[in-house]
């Protein structure tokens, strides 16, 4: 079953807000709605996008407004201004030759103060495609991978962690020995005091170096849901703050990130024994004597998206995944003279354009891993999102071939709002056995 649910955005009884993007706090309120509802045109097909501004509130009139456009995080190709005459004006912003999107992005002055927003409109994304080859070793790599993985002895620590505890859950910090010996990963399990079987969603994290707060999802145990939220590098996530950002500094971005640590060889890419360390870390959790032996979810967003689809082929324990906007998707994609996945690689970081490292992507990135799952599959993304672009997250969503259901939310940036946490776990809960 392939079923794409489009959000539906509220009416105000002010004025509509399809494409509201500012901050709660902003006093400015930019109200950009496509001439479609659902964002979407034919390709070759002309876009046209309404625009108003508010200022507290109040429409306003008479503003002129700068505009770019441009396929998405790519250069523009044509710029101009509009007056917002009787405080709307219509943009014809165009088209596109084959699927994509167009990302449209506006300035105002008001008060001597630069107010920045954008809008993308989408042509055809169904029929997106990856750049990304998939070797024909692709999975006896893999394979091979495992196995070794498999021969290293799990070794487990546990301790209570009452900062998170509540009266219906227990949270504990556990140490997870993954990969080969010495290597180790973290995690926090949260599970329902009351005794019981109970489903496992296992949860990787996003892109970065910080501190962990398992209380955001503290409600899938309060619901009947084990969840373990890991940690990827080996650094205890009950350190402070201000010791996390020393050690992100030495490695957790720019030209010293992980994300290209060992780039050239696949062998020695650091990310291999993330992938691995994910696989060992089921390995655990199917030990546990609270598990129901039947339920064991995927669940992640952005980095942690990427790793939900990537475990969810490399293990045939896993029964659902759920991924929001999912990075590491087609990151060659630029080659192809369009937007590619996150971390964007060739548009971010120098000297990526060698044939060492496009092919060790293609042992590395999601959107191969994608085509290999045999469960159903939830994904959400938004169209606004700049860090794992929906040129992507459609390209993923795309070669997924097992049963697949998608929550597309048009005026989402990279974020996750409670209701679609919470939409997930109602997803997750209709997939259990």
């Amino acid at each position: 079953m392939n079923k794409i649910i489009l959000l539906c955005i509220l009416q105000f009884s002010t004025y509509t807000m399809q494409s509201q993007n500012e901050p709660y706090h902003s006093d400015v309120e930019w109200v950009t709605n496509p001439s479609h509802n659902n964002w979407l045109y034919k390709v070759n097909e002309q876009a046209k996008i309404t625009i108003e501004l508010y200022l507290y509130g109040v429409l306003q009139k008479d503003i002129e407004i700068s505009y770019s456009i441009g396929p998405e995080l790519m250069k523009a190709e044509r710029e101009g201004k509009v007056k917002l005459a009787n405080g709307k004006a219509e943009l014809t912003v165009g088209t596109l030759k084959k699927p994509g999107f167009l990302d449209c992005r506006f300035k105002a002055e008001i008060n001597d103060k630069t107010y920045s927003h954008h809008i993308k409109v989408g042509f055809e994304p169904e029929k997106l495609k990856p750049y990304t080859q998939f070797p024909t070793d692709f999975t006896s790599f893999w394979d091979k991978a495992k196995a070794e993985a498999a021969l290293c002895p799990i070794k487990i620590e546990k301790i209570l962690a009452p900062e998170y505890c509540t009266d219906k859950v227990d949270c504990y910090l556990v140490k997870i020995q993954a990969y080969k010996e010495g290597y180790n990963v973290y995690g926090y399990l949260t599970l329902p005091k009351k005794e019981g079987k109970y489903p496992v969603v296992f949860s990787p994290p996003g892109a970065g170096i910080k501190p962990m707060d398992p209380l955001t999802h503290t409600f899938y145990a309060e619901n009947g849901v084990i969840r373990f939220d890991m940690e990827i590098h080996g650094i205890r996530p009950d350190l402070d703050a201000k010791t996390y950002k020393e050690i992100s500094r030495s490695f957790g971005g720019g030209d010293n990130s992980y994300l290209i640590n060992g780039i050239e060889d696949k062998d020695r890419y650091y990310m291999k024994k993330v992938y691995l360390s994910c696989i060992r870390a089921i390995d655990y959790l199917t030990t546990l004597p609270q598990w129901d032996g039947k339920n064991l979810i995927a669940q992640g967003t952005s980095q942690g998206g990427a790793l939900v689809l990537v475990t969810t082929a490399l293990d045939n324990r896993i029964t659902a995944c759920a991924a929001t906007h999912p990075a590491l998707c087609d990151m060659a994609g630029y080659l192809d003279n369009r937007a590619g996945g996150y971390p964007h690689l060739f548009t971010e970081y120098k000297n990526m354009d060698k044939p060492e490292i496009i092919k060790t992507l293609q042992y590395f990135d999601a959107v191969n891993f994608a085509k290999l799952i045999k469960v159903p599959v939830f994904m959400t993304f938004g169209y606004n999102d700049n860090v794992c672009p929906p040129t992507t997250s459609y390209i993923t969503y795309n070669v997924i071939k097992s049963e697949k259901k998608s929550l597309i939310t048009p005026v989402t940036e990279h974020w996750v709002s409670d209701n679609t946490r919470r939409v997930i776990l109602d997803w997750i809960k209709t997939q259990l056995k």
